[in-house]
Protein backbone atom coordinates (compact mmCIF):
# COMPACT_ATOMS: atom_id res chain seq x y z
CA UNK A 1 0.00 0.00 0.00
CA UNK A 2 2.51 2.18 0.89
CA UNK A 3 4.51 1.60 -2.40
CA UNK A 4 1.33 2.59 -4.37
CA UNK A 5 0.96 5.50 -2.71
CA UNK A 6 4.28 7.07 -1.41
CA UNK A 7 3.26 10.52 -0.58
CA UNK A 8 1.41 11.46 2.78
CA UNK A 9 -1.81 12.50 1.31
CA UNK A 10 -1.69 10.22 -1.63
CA UNK A 11 -1.78 7.50 1.78
CA UNK A 12 -4.87 8.87 2.86
CA UNK A 13 -7.31 9.84 0.11
CA UNK A 14 -6.13 8.17 -2.98
CA UNK A 15 -5.60 4.62 -1.40
CA UNK A 16 -9.29 4.70 0.31
CA UNK A 17 -10.41 5.77 -3.25
CA UNK A 18 -8.09 2.77 -4.64
CA UNK A 19 -9.40 0.06 -2.60
CA UNK A 20 -12.92 0.50 -1.96
CA UNK A 21 -13.58 2.89 -5.12
CA UNK A 22 -15.29 5.68 -3.32
CA UNK A 23 -14.45 9.57 -3.85
CA UNK A 24 -16.01 12.60 -1.70
CA UNK A 25 -18.67 12.54 -4.24
CA UNK A 26 -19.84 9.02 -4.01
CA UNK A 27 -20.79 10.54 -0.54
CA UNK A 28 -23.53 12.88 -1.13
CA UNK A 29 -21.24 15.38 0.90
CA UNK A 30 -23.29 18.86 1.02
CA UNK A 31 -21.29 21.97 0.62
CA UNK A 32 -23.48 25.40 -0.21
CA UNK A 33 -26.69 23.76 -0.35
CA UNK A 34 -25.60 21.73 -3.08
CA UNK A 35 -25.52 17.84 -2.94
CA UNK A 36 -22.42 17.03 -4.77
CA UNK A 37 -22.71 13.44 -6.52
CA UNK A 38 -20.75 11.51 -9.06
CA UNK A 39 -24.30 10.60 -10.52
CA UNK A 40 -26.28 14.08 -10.77
CA UNK A 41 -22.91 15.75 -12.09
CA UNK A 42 -23.58 19.27 -10.74
CA UNK A 43 -22.10 21.59 -13.02
CA UNK A 44 -19.45 24.59 -11.42
CA UNK A 45 -18.68 22.57 -8.57
CA UNK A 46 -14.65 22.59 -8.09
CA UNK A 47 -12.48 21.12 -5.82
CA UNK A 48 -8.89 22.05 -4.13
CA UNK A 49 -6.91 18.96 -2.82
CA UNK A 50 -5.51 19.95 0.32
CA UNK A 51 -2.33 18.61 1.54
CA UNK A 52 -4.57 16.74 4.33
CA UNK A 53 -6.31 14.98 1.90
CA UNK A 54 -9.22 16.80 2.57
CA UNK A 55 -10.58 18.30 -0.34
CA UNK A 56 -12.03 22.34 0.01
CA UNK A 57 -15.07 23.37 -2.48
CA UNK A 58 -13.96 26.58 -4.44
CA UNK A 59 -17.61 27.60 -3.90
CA UNK A 60 -18.75 27.63 -0.42
CA UNK A 61 -15.08 26.44 1.15
CA UNK A 62 -16.15 23.61 2.63
CA UNK A 63 -14.14 21.09 3.57
CA UNK A 64 -15.36 17.25 2.78
CA UNK A 65 -13.40 13.96 3.24
CA UNK A 66 -13.89 10.34 1.74
CA UNK A 67 -14.60 8.74 4.84
CA UNK A 68 -17.39 11.08 5.43
CA UNK A 69 -20.98 8.94 6.40
CA UNK A 70 -19.02 5.55 7.16
CA UNK A 71 -17.50 4.15 9.95
CA UNK A 72 -13.95 6.36 9.71
CA UNK A 73 -15.74 9.55 9.68
CA UNK A 74 -14.13 12.22 12.23
CA UNK A 75 -10.90 9.97 12.36
CA UNK A 76 -7.82 11.78 13.64
CA UNK A 77 -5.18 9.17 12.50
CA UNK A 78 -3.81 8.47 9.18
CA UNK A 79 -5.81 5.89 6.57
CA UNK A 80 -3.11 4.06 6.25
CA UNK A 81 -3.57 3.19 10.31
CA UNK A 82 -6.30 2.09 9.59
CA UNK A 83 -5.59 0.10 6.94
CA UNK A 84 -3.17 -1.56 9.24
CA UNK A 85 -5.39 -2.22 11.90
CA UNK A 86 -8.40 -4.23 9.37
CA UNK A 87 -5.27 -5.85 7.82
CA UNK A 88 -4.32 -7.01 11.87
CA UNK A 89 -7.67 -7.98 12.65
CA UNK A 90 -8.43 -9.91 9.76
CA UNK A 91 -5.16 -12.11 9.41
CA UNK A 92 -5.50 -13.16 13.09
CA UNK A 93 -7.41 -16.14 13.35
CA UNK A 94 -8.09 -16.39 17.10
CA UNK A 95 -9.04 -12.88 17.28
CA UNK A 96 -7.93 -9.63 18.26
CA UNK A 97 -8.02 -7.98 21.75
CA UNK A 98 -7.60 -4.27 22.05
CA UNK A 99 -4.58 -4.42 23.76
CA UNK A 100 -3.06 -6.18 21.15
CA UNK A 101 -4.13 -4.02 18.53
CA UNK A 102 -3.04 -0.91 20.71
CA UNK A 103 1.02 -2.74 21.05
CA UNK A 104 1.36 -3.62 17.21
CA UNK A 105 0.07 -0.12 15.71
CA UNK A 106 1.61 1.93 18.76
CA UNK A 107 -1.34 3.54 20.24
CA UNK A 108 -0.74 5.46 23.65
CA UNK A 109 -4.28 5.32 24.54
CA UNK A 110 -6.04 1.79 24.95
CA UNK A 111 -9.10 3.84 24.87
CA UNK A 112 -7.95 4.73 20.87
CA UNK A 113 -8.14 0.86 20.23
CA UNK A 114 -10.41 -0.42 21.87
CA UNK A 115 -13.35 2.40 19.74
CA UNK A 116 -11.45 1.20 16.24
CA UNK A 117 -11.85 -2.68 17.19
CA UNK A 118 -15.47 -2.16 18.23
CA UNK A 119 -16.38 0.43 14.91
CA UNK A 120 -14.81 -2.75 13.18
CA UNK A 121 -16.89 -4.98 14.97
CA UNK A 122 -20.17 -2.79 13.68
CA UNK A 123 -18.94 -3.51 10.17
CA UNK A 124 -18.86 -7.62 10.21
CA UNK A 125 -22.24 -8.22 9.36
CA UNK A 126 -24.28 -7.27 6.83
CA UNK A 127 -27.55 -6.55 6.76
CA UNK A 128 -28.43 -7.80 3.52
CA UNK A 129 -26.40 -11.13 4.06
CA UNK A 130 -28.34 -14.12 2.96
CA UNK A 131 -30.05 -16.80 5.21
CA UNK A 132 -28.89 -20.04 5.71
CA UNK A 133 -30.34 -22.74 4.13
CA UNK A 134 -30.83 -26.69 4.02
CA UNK A 135 -30.88 -28.45 7.25
CA UNK A 136 -30.64 -25.96 9.87
CA UNK A 137 -29.69 -26.80 13.87
CA UNK A 138 -31.06 -24.13 16.64
CA UNK A 139 -30.46 -24.05 20.29
CA UNK A 140 -29.59 -21.64 22.85
CA UNK A 141 -26.36 -21.50 24.95
CA UNK A 142 -25.60 -19.42 28.02
CA UNK A 143 -22.19 -17.26 28.42
CA UNK A 144 -21.29 -15.73 31.98
CA UNK A 145 -19.33 -18.69 33.86
CA UNK A 146 -20.30 -21.21 36.61
CA UNK A 147 -22.26 -19.66 39.52
CA UNK A 148 -23.90 -21.24 42.15
CA UNK A 149 -27.78 -21.58 42.13
CA UNK A 150 -30.53 -21.95 39.22
CA UNK A 151 -29.27 -23.74 36.43
CA UNK A 152 -30.39 -23.86 32.67
CA UNK A 153 -32.55 -21.05 31.26
CA UNK A 154 -33.68 -18.33 32.77
CA UNK A 155 -30.44 -17.80 34.68
CA UNK A 156 -30.11 -14.02 35.92
CA UNK A 157 -26.94 -12.56 35.51
CA UNK A 158 -25.86 -14.41 32.84
CA UNK A 159 -26.90 -13.66 28.79
CA UNK A 160 -28.79 -16.34 26.84
CA UNK A 161 -27.80 -16.50 23.03
CA UNK A 162 -29.38 -18.59 20.58
CA UNK A 163 -27.10 -20.52 17.63
CA UNK A 164 -28.27 -21.31 13.92
CA UNK A 165 -25.90 -23.28 12.53
CA UNK A 166 -26.19 -25.45 8.93
CA UNK A 167 -25.20 -28.81 8.62
CA UNK A 168 -23.10 -29.84 5.96
CA UNK A 169 -21.59 -33.00 5.09
CA UNK A 170 -17.83 -32.62 6.90
CA UNK A 171 -18.89 -30.35 9.88
CA UNK A 172 -20.87 -26.88 10.44
CA UNK A 173 -21.78 -24.46 7.76
CA UNK A 174 -22.27 -20.85 7.98
CA UNK A 175 -23.85 -19.97 11.45
CA UNK A 176 -26.38 -16.88 12.95
CA UNK A 177 -26.57 -15.89 16.60
CA UNK A 178 -28.38 -13.39 18.72
CA UNK A 179 -28.38 -12.62 22.35
CA UNK A 180 -32.25 -12.87 23.16
CA UNK A 181 -34.30 -11.72 26.54
CA UNK A 182 -35.86 -15.20 26.73
CA UNK A 183 -36.19 -18.46 24.85
CA UNK A 184 -40.17 -18.11 24.90
CA UNK A 185 -41.92 -19.14 21.73
CA UNK A 186 -42.23 -15.29 20.02
CA UNK A 187 -38.22 -14.48 20.67
CA UNK A 188 -37.11 -17.72 19.38
CA UNK A 189 -39.59 -17.85 16.12
CA UNK A 190 -38.54 -14.38 15.31
CA UNK A 191 -35.02 -15.31 14.88
CA UNK A 192 -35.35 -18.07 12.78
CA UNK A 193 -37.41 -15.91 10.89
CA UNK A 194 -34.55 -13.43 10.81
CA UNK A 195 -32.12 -16.04 9.50
CA UNK A 196 -33.41 -19.19 8.03
CA UNK A 197 -34.65 -18.98 4.68
CA UNK A 198 -38.39 -21.04 4.19
CA UNK A 199 -38.50 -24.38 3.45
CA UNK A 200 -34.69 -25.18 5.41
CA UNK A 201 -35.41 -28.38 7.58
CA UNK A 202 -35.06 -26.98 11.52
CA UNK A 203 -33.51 -29.34 14.56
CA UNK A 204 -34.08 -28.29 17.66
CA UNK A 205 -35.05 -29.88 20.83
CA UNK A 206 -37.96 -30.19 22.25
CA UNK A 207 -38.53 -27.04 24.04
CA UNK A 208 -42.04 -25.67 23.88
CA UNK A 209 -40.05 -22.36 22.66
CA UNK A 210 -39.73 -24.18 19.45
CA UNK A 211 -43.03 -24.83 18.87
CA UNK A 212 -44.44 -22.32 16.46
CA UNK A 213 -41.40 -22.65 13.94
CA UNK A 214 -43.43 -25.30 11.99
CA UNK A 215 -46.08 -23.05 11.24
CA UNK A 216 -44.07 -20.90 8.96
CA UNK A 217 -43.08 -23.02 6.28
CA UNK A 218 -40.13 -24.88 7.91
CA UNK A 219 -40.05 -28.40 8.22
CA UNK A 220 -39.37 -28.78 11.95
CA UNK A 221 -38.00 -31.66 13.65
CA UNK A 222 -37.84 -31.85 17.64
CA UNK A 223 -35.80 -34.17 19.69
CA UNK A 224 -36.16 -34.97 23.10
CA UNK A 225 -33.05 -35.14 24.24
CA UNK A 226 -33.66 -36.08 27.67
CA UNK A 227 -35.56 -39.10 26.04
CA UNK A 228 -33.40 -40.01 23.54
CA UNK A 229 -30.38 -41.22 25.21
CA UNK A 230 -27.97 -39.39 23.56
CA UNK A 231 -25.99 -36.52 24.70
CA UNK A 232 -26.89 -32.59 23.33
CA UNK A 233 -23.70 -32.90 21.14
CA UNK A 234 -24.47 -35.85 19.34
CA UNK A 235 -28.22 -35.13 18.97
CA UNK A 236 -26.97 -32.03 16.89
CA UNK A 237 -23.84 -31.77 16.95
CA UNK A 238 -22.97 -28.59 15.19
CA UNK A 239 -24.66 -25.80 16.61
CA UNK A 240 -23.33 -27.28 19.97
CA UNK A 241 -19.83 -27.42 17.94
CA UNK A 242 -20.12 -23.78 17.61
CA UNK A 243 -21.10 -22.69 21.20
CA UNK A 244 -18.11 -24.35 22.25
CA UNK A 245 -15.97 -23.37 20.19
CA UNK A 246 -18.05 -19.23 20.65
CA UNK A 247 -17.22 -19.81 24.52
CA UNK A 248 -13.64 -21.03 23.96
CA UNK A 249 -12.93 -17.84 21.71
CA UNK A 250 -14.77 -15.59 24.42
CA UNK A 251 -12.06 -17.22 26.94
CA UNK A 252 -9.10 -17.31 25.37
CA UNK A 253 -9.22 -14.29 22.98
CA UNK A 254 -10.72 -12.00 25.53
CA UNK A 255 -10.33 -13.78 28.76
CA UNK A 256 -14.40 -13.97 29.31
CA UNK A 257 -14.26 -10.25 29.75
CA UNK A 258 -17.01 -9.11 27.83
CA UNK A 259 -20.04 -7.55 29.43
CA UNK A 260 -23.52 -8.47 28.37
CA UNK A 261 -23.60 -4.88 26.76
CA UNK A 262 -21.36 -5.21 24.09
CA UNK A 263 -21.93 -9.13 23.75
CA UNK A 264 -24.05 -8.31 20.32
CA UNK A 265 -21.02 -7.01 18.65
CA UNK A 266 -18.59 -10.11 20.00
CA UNK A 267 -21.09 -12.32 18.52
CA UNK A 268 -21.02 -10.51 15.00
CA UNK A 269 -16.55 -10.57 15.12
CA UNK A 270 -17.15 -14.58 16.19
CA UNK A 271 -19.85 -15.43 13.29
CA UNK A 272 -17.66 -13.35 11.04
CA UNK A 273 -14.52 -15.44 11.36
CA UNK A 274 -16.37 -18.29 11.90
CA UNK A 275 -18.11 -18.02 8.45
CA UNK A 276 -14.87 -17.32 6.58
CA UNK A 277 -12.49 -19.89 8.59
CA UNK A 278 -11.69 -21.33 5.07
CA UNK A 279 -11.02 -18.59 3.15
CA UNK A 280 -7.52 -18.85 1.51
CA UNK A 281 -7.43 -15.11 0.81
CA UNK A 282 -6.55 -12.66 3.43
CA UNK A 283 -6.45 -10.13 1.39
CA UNK A 284 -10.25 -10.59 -0.03
CA UNK A 285 -11.10 -10.28 3.73
CA UNK A 286 -9.06 -7.36 4.15
CA UNK A 287 -11.69 -5.81 1.19
CA UNK A 288 -14.32 -7.28 2.58
CA UNK A 289 -14.19 -5.86 6.28
CA UNK A 290 -13.10 -2.32 4.45
CA UNK A 291 -16.00 -2.42 1.92
CA UNK A 292 -18.16 -2.91 4.99
CA UNK A 293 -16.93 0.12 6.66
CA UNK A 294 -17.56 2.14 4.18
CA UNK A 295 -21.63 1.18 4.40
CA UNK A 296 -21.81 1.38 7.93
CA UNK A 297 -23.17 4.94 9.64
CA UNK A 298 -20.43 6.76 11.45
CA UNK A 299 -20.36 5.71 15.36
CA UNK A 300 -18.46 8.38 17.73
CA UNK A 301 -17.39 7.15 20.81
CA UNK A 302 -19.81 8.17 23.28
CA UNK A 303 -22.55 5.84 21.09
CA UNK A 304 -19.52 2.86 21.34
CA UNK A 305 -19.36 3.59 25.40
CA UNK A 306 -21.90 1.14 27.08
CA UNK A 307 -22.43 1.53 30.83
CA UNK A 308 -20.47 -1.55 31.62
CA UNK A 309 -18.60 -1.81 28.35
CA UNK A 310 -15.66 -4.81 27.94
Amino acid sequence: MQARFPGPSDLGAAAFVFVVGRDVADAGVQTDGVILDADEGVVGREWWQMADGLRRCKACRREASVTVGTILAGTRMPLVSWFAAVWYVVNQKQGVSALGLQRVLGFGSYQTAWAWLHKLRRAMVRPDRELLDGVVEVDETILGGVKAGRRGRGVPGKALVVIAVERRDGGPGRTRMRRIPDASKDVLTDFVLDHVARGSEIHTDAWVGYNGVGEHRFGHIATNISASGDPDHVAMPEVHRVASLLKRWLLGTHQGGVSHDQLDYYLDEFTFRFNRRHSRHRGLLFYRLLEQAVATAPHPYKTLKAPEAA
